[in-house]
């Protein structure tokens, strides 16, 4: 009973955390869902356009929130510590990190537009994508700086205002996406175009509210929070932050941008089998969510625990939130395979993709468990400041094993899209074992000294 206790204790202590953080990424996820649905009812070459240009800028949107992770785990040390000067660098810090991935994403994306020709891509989504890609890639600047607030308000296990804030966003999405991609209410239909303006505008607003209510937060809150908001950078602050988001980009970028390769090399195969992987691949992020928000909140109590010094409770935090994935991953596979058709026909009216999509949802249900385990255990780790090996085992795993591999099956055997699916679900059965193995070593050794705060 001893044992039990704390064990529940920490679960029910995680899942109180995580419920909002998962909630909150599945409402920035229902932005991505929404947009492939409503485009989807346009046509197969904008579902096909979509897939592109979102696969091409998931790699600046993680190389931030990957180096905006650096605010999570050092606000929520800091709290471990009792340190509110510490917290309200990394928030102030951090909104200078979204600015700057956001400024540079934009310039590069209109730079990159004349060389869309390069990716090999159907002609008709290369001649659809320019303003769309433009538009989506505007659109991350605010995105960044609203999820610097969100780490530093979830850090402070204050999830829930931007959890509706956030939520708010997506439903203006939404109305926006009814309104200009088929001309709802009068106003001009613009398809692609209309779903871009859309989100640029939902992610401005979501950041003003986020900002007018930090302005107004509660007293106990508003210690944490910068009393200059716009002062100059400050380079210590900027370094301790980027010792941990670096790595955690690396991370994050090596994996997306493995998916992303993975679209790619797809797109090579045609507009329908691009669309179908477009769809299963927003099935499967969709439910990645879950785990993710685990994870989210397990750097946050991890982190915690190991500022104020206390390995017992760490051993309980890592096994209980271990528990909360495995238990989902199991379900949503289940659910993958089951419903596959149904969950295509949500998508697409046309028969070849809804059957290339329904045959990648059984794959990608094989991967369920495996992608659940490695995001809690490099969350765990991310903690307790253990990023570099990750990050490394992430470029290795899917740059040297899961591609190559998605490659031979694809264009060798002969499998097409659902071989570079099996080349990247071996990856993450190999990531998944190899940094389960680090973090059960980790939580059973004494604890070491964390980096110190600047």
């Amino acid at each position: 009973m001893n044992f039990r206790t704390p064990f529940l204790s920490e679960i029910r202590a995680t899942l109180a955390l995580a419920f909002p953080l998962i909630i909150g990424q599945l409402s920035q996820m229902a932005l991505g869902v929404a947009d492939t649905l409503m485009i989807g009812r346009v046509g197969v070459v904008e579902l096909a356009t979509s897939a592109f240009v979102n696969s091409v800028l998931h790699v600046p949107l993680m190389l931030g929130i990957g180096l905006l992770i650096g605010v999570s785990v050092r606000v929520s040390q800091a709290r471990g510590e009792k340190n509110p000067v510490a917290a309200r660098s990394a928030l102030r810090n951090g909104l200078y990190i979204g600015l700057g991935i956001g400024l540079l994403t934009i310039i590069g994306s209109w730079m990159l537009i004349p060389w869309f020709h390069w990716f090999g891509q159907d002609p008709e989504v290369v001649a659809a994508a320019p303003d769309y890609f433009l538009l989506i890639a505007i659109s991350l600047l605010p995105g960044l700086m609203a999820i610097a607030i969100k780490a530093h308000a979830d850090a402070m296990n204050r999830p829930w205002m931007p959890f509706w804030i956030i939520g708010g966003g997506v439903v203006l999405n939404v109305f926006l996406n009814w309104l200009l991609i088929y001309g709802s209410l009068g106003f001009p239909q613009m398809g692609l175009e209309g779903a871009g303006i859309a989100t640029v505008i939902a992610r401005v607003v979501t950041l003003l509210v986020l900002f007018a209510w930090c302005l107004r937060a509660s007293p106990s809150y508003r210690e944490w929070l910068p009393v200059r908001w716009f002062r100059g950078p400050e380079w210590g602050t900027l370094r301790s932050l980027l010792q941990i988001g670096i790595p955690s980009s690396i991370q994050l970028m090596a994996e997306v941008g493995a998916f992303v390769m993975a679209a790619l090399m797809i797109g090579r195969l045609g507009a329908i089998p691009l669309a179908a992987h477009q769809v299963a691949i927003t099935c499967a992020a969709t439910t990645f969510m879950v785990p993710l928000g685990v994870g989210m909140a397990l750097t946050v109590r991890v982190g915690e625990a190991w500022g104020a010094k206390r390995p017992d409770r760490l051993r309980a935090i890592v096994n209980g939130g271990t528990l909360l994935v495995v238990l989902f991953a199991l379900t949503s596979a289940i659910g993958f395979v089951l419903f596959r058709w149904e969950l295509a026909g949500l998508f697409s009216m046309d028969p070849a993709v809804v059957a290339m999509s329904a045959q990648l949802l059984v794959i990608s249900a094989a991967f369920q468990l495996f992608d659940g385990l490695q995001i809690s255990a490099s969350t765990s780790l991310r903690g307790m400041n253990d990023v570099r090996f990750p990050a490394g085992l992430a470029f290795v795993v899917y740059w040297l094993i899961a591609l190559p591999l998605g490659g031979i099956f694809a264009f060798g055997i002969g499998w097409g899209a659902a071989g570079v699916w099996w080349g990247i679900t071996l990856g993450l059965l190999l990531s998944a074992v190899i940094l389960s193995l680090r973090l059960a070593r980790k939580v059973s050794l004494p604890k070491q000294p964390a980096i110190p705060l600047p």
